[in-house]
């Protein structure tokens, strides 16, 4: 007799994204793996994206949805679909983007047939390096974090099992990069990561997103989040700890130049100032050499060696970048 496989709980957090939700969700019904149930968290839409939820749960019995009747953001959102979760298995779509029809099967498959503690899949959309099909150890994992290769921290293409995502739920303080938080714990609690190059993941770049949306305060809680993981990883992680400083550096040279380039929600020069004390809190020989290109170490050192650097360097960047746009160097 077959044995019947475990239920997989998919939780797709909803929040205005009318335009982007029905692709989701009719990806997720198209599963090959027979045995889910895709709960949707609809954290207060104002569009038409709670009824397109409500529509889905009415025409097939594996989705439900649960209103919120405020907007409490994404942590509390997937917190909640978390609690009604009732799989073996956890997996995170974000509600604007799509996935193909063997996603769940590969990451099961993955994960059992490795006896690892979480899948991992490739994606489109991010522009990283796949590799080949490897199992990784935490600290290995670690390492594709700085290295950005061949995936990132984020929740969504991954699997989990479920007892381990209800030990570590999103911190709803981390308005940024919860998801950089939320795998760092999952790394101290992992022995064995198993990934799949398969690119079964589509993340969909919005213009409107929080990512895309400038430099912000909000933002900017990030650089409190990689705070606290460097400080612990320090602890309980030594043989990382420089792989999360390199994100340390990275992530403020990154939002640095983004804030030079499009500016940003009050005193630029402000936001370079804070962006260059968290990176001498985090700057390392060690940390340095780990960046990924040589473009990023140079901005990260900039942004080290002081504001005015910085500024002339992406001063530079912005009378060069032009000409590459019409074909020349």
């Amino acid at each position: 007799m077959k044995r019947e496989r475990p239920k997989i709980s998919v939780i797709v957090p909803v929040y205005n994204v009318e335009a982007y939700v029905e692709k989701c969700l009719a990806s997720l019904a198209g599963q090959t793996y027979p045995c889910m149930e895709v709960i949707l968290v609809d954290d207060a839409s104002t569009d038409g994206g709670g009824r397109i939820c409500d529509g889905w749960t009415a025409r097939d019995g594996r989705f439900q949805v649960l209103h919120l009747s405020e907007n409490r953001g994404l942590s509390t959102a997937r917190n909640e679909g978390v609690r009604r979760a009732s799989g073996a298995y956890i997996a995170f779509v974000d509600s604007d983007d799509y996935v193909e029809p063997g996603l769940l099967e590969a990451l099961y498959g993955a994960l059992t047939e490795n006896s690892a503690d979480v899948g991992v899949c490739g994606d489109v959309g991010l522009n990283l390096n796949p590799a080949p099909a490897q199992v990784l150890s935490a600290e290995e994992a670690a390492r594709c974090l700085a290295r950005r290769a061949p995936f990132l921290w984020t929740a969504w293409g991954k699997l989990f099992p479920a007892e381990l995502v209800r030990q570590i739920p999103f911190d709803p303080k981390a308005l940024c990069c919860e998801d950089l938080l939320f795998f760092y714990q999952v790394l101290k609690r992992a022995g064995r990561i198993a990934y799949v190059p398969d690119p079964l993941y589509h993340y969909v770049y919005r213009a409107g997103s929080l990512i895309n949306h400038g430099v912000t305060e909000r933002r900017c809680t990030v650089l409190s989040v990689l705070d606290r993981i460097c400080a612990d990883a320090a602890v309980h992680f030594p043989e990382a700890e420089d792989c999360f400083r390199q994100v340390a550096l990275d992530t403020a040279a990154r939002l640095a130049m983004q804030a030079v380039e499009d500016g940003a929600e009050g005193d630029v020069r402000d936001y370079l100032r804070r962006f260059r004390e968290h990176t001498c809190r985090h700057f390392s020989r060690r940390a340095l050499a780990l960046s990924p290109e040589p473009k990023s170490a140079v901005a990260e050192l900039a942004l080290w060696a002081g504001a005015p650097v910085f500024e002339a360097l992406a001063s530079a960047c912005r009378r060069i970048k032009p000409r590459r746009t019409n074909g020349t160097e």
